[in-house]
């Protein structure tokens, strides 16, 4: 969760704190370390993302496979533990972060959470080829990288046939855009939801069934 760019302080954070929204831990503060770039996903943002996401699983979390890629202060990983998924893979590169998501899962005794060390690209990679699948797929990466580029064909073989994948972004993911390039890379993918908070923009994809079915017919 970390981005060249700074977006402004959106009133429901508390400096240097998140809190879980819902869930067992509902209300639990997550304390946010002091480092460049660090951005965790708003409360309100992830209050919208996980209301459409309890319906799109219809509140069925116990069934929920998940794999948090740029974990960060881990708002998403440990919002979707608290929610009842079953797994919870929580990836961060930045050591100082990794501790901290280490001490969070050991205060919450968050036993269904794998907090794992690592690049992001690498860790999914890796997952795809040994046939990995998950239900739902976050992906909050460091903005003006080119990550998503990276990641999301990716993500299309990581995720279960009804899964989803949550994307954060500094533009928004335009299915009816003209630019090649967001063409190429949506393909594949549907956006089923999408809002905006102030700069970021957030989505939940889900596969295109039809250009998947048609690339299976060419192939």
């Amino acid at each position: 969760m970390k981005t060249k760019t700074k977006k402004p302080v959106s009133p429901q954070r508390v400096a240097h704190q998140v809190r879980i929204i819902g869930g067992q831990w509902k209300r639990s503060l997550l304390s946010v370390i002091e480092a460049d770039g660090l951005r965790p996903t708003p409360d309100r943002v992830r209050e919208t993302t996980f209301n459409w996401l309890n319906h799109l699983f219809n509140a069925n979390w116990a069934q929920v496979s998940c794999l948090d890629l740029f974990a960060g202060s881990g708002a998403l990983g440990f919002e979707a533990a608290s929610r009842g998924a079953r797994l919870v893979t929580m990836v961060e590169s930045h050591t100082p972060a990794f501790k901290q998501l280490e001490q969070v899962k050991a205060k919450l005794e968050a036993h269904q959470c794998q907090v794992l060390r690592g690049d992001a690209g690498k860790v999914i990679t890796s997952a795809a080829a040994e046939g990995k699948k998950f239900d739902l797929i976050l992906l909050d990466p460091p903005f003006e990288q080119g990550w998503l580029a990276k990641i999301l064909p990716v993500c299309r073989e990581a995720l279960s046939n009804d899964g989803y994948v949550y994307v954060e972004a500094e533009f928004p993911l335009d299915e009816q855009s003209s630019d090649p390039d967001m063409l190429e890379l949506l393909s594949g993918w549907q956006v089923i939801r999408a809002d905006k908070a102030g700069s970021v923009y957030f989505h939940i994809l889900q596969r295109n069934i039809l250009q998947h079915n048609a690339h299976e017919n060419q192939a």
